[in-house]
């Protein structure tokens, strides 16, 4: 196999990440198997919704590990890119499978609602209080980790565990509201609040993977500003055909044709371009094509932009 030099890896290795996603992987798969025997006896719509929930928070910190897994792979013939885009599409599952629960949730709530059950007080408490020990704990562990190195897929892996956080208070909350009045109302009640809260952070991340997938401007960048700064570069003439994108959520490239003016050297304003968008835009995954409209065909893209310019 020819070996193809790429002046950036394309890969990515976040140690830190994958051993907060381990951590809190164990803990998670054993709270939900005590969460489901707690709903189970308890009768609570609220403690199964929750135990749903961390269901799913270990099938999103196994695509979120296998994304990791995957990011440290690096380049070849047809993957040219590695397999850097794996987080987005890792993320795009879990943004689904967030809203997927929410909506069983809301579904389950309405029943709950014409069909009221019998609530077990001590059990439904007692389980949520650990819960909500345990679902503290493993968020202030992604957080720190989402702090530390920026990966889109422990980002959605977080919006689980805030669900599940917020979860286990409304448990609590709903437990004591039962207690005191007696309405089992206010368990499918808090359950519908919380599946709310688990479709919006589901539906955030679908809305960022998919921005993502879908290669468009990353947010922090101003394509229009970019393009007036190369053109303040000495030689420049003209900018077109540029596009920037991520290719993870802490990866850009950034592609641009350039006209350069008769008399100036093609590598020097090519290095020039490079520097200016490491520097102040910290983007370094560049490819700028020089043209000559002498030489290349741009005879439409000329007269229109003469066109526009005497508008």
């Amino acid at each position: 196999m020819d070996y193809d030099y790429h002046h950036l890896p394309h890969v990515k290795v976040q140690s830190k990440s994958r051993t907060a996603l381990w951590a809190t992987l164990l803990l998670t798969l054993f709270f939900t198997f005590v969460e489901i025997a707690g709903g189970l006896i308890s009768h609570s719509l609220a403690l199964l919704s929750d135990s749903a929930h961390m269901a799913s928070d270990v099938i999103a910190l196994l695509f979120s590990m296998l994304a990791l897994f995957m990011a440290t792979r690096p380049p070849n013939r047809k993957y040219t890119f590695g397999y850097l885009r794996f987080e987005i599409i890792a993320s795009l599952l879990n943004g689904l499978t967030l809203t997927a629960i929410a909506i069983g949730i809301f579904i389950e709530g309405i029943k709950r609602f014409i069909h009221p059950q019998t609530i077990d007080f001590k059990w439904m408490l007692i389980i949520a209080s650990i819960g909500l020990v345990v679902n503290i704990a493993l968020t202030v562990v992604l957080h720190r980790s989402t702090k530390e190195e920026e990966n889109l897929n422990v980002k959605s892996a977080l919006w689980h565990f805030i669900g599940d956080l917020l979860n286990s208070a409304g448990v609590i909350i709903s437990a004591l509201l039962i207690y005191f009045t007696g309405m089992n109302f206010f368990d499918p009640l808090i359950s519908i609040i919380i599946g709310g809260v688990i479709f919006y952070g589901g539906a955030k991340i679908i809305r960022e993977s998919y921005l993502i997938l879908m290669d468009t401007v990353p947010d922090g960048f101003d394509l229009e500003q970019i393009r007036a700064d190369m053109y303040a570069i000495e030689g420049i003439e003209d900018v077109h055909d540029m596009h920037l994108w991520n290719i993870s959520s802490d990866h850009c490239s950034l592609t641009a044709h350039v006209f350069v003016k008769n008399g100036c050297e093609p590598l020097h304003v090519i290095l020039a371009v490079n520097q200016m968008l490491e520097i102040k835009y910290g983007i370094r995954h560049t490819t700028i094509q020089t043209e000559d409209p002498a030489i290349h065909d741009h005879a439409d893209y000329l007269r229109q932009k003469k066109r526009l310019a005497g508008a």
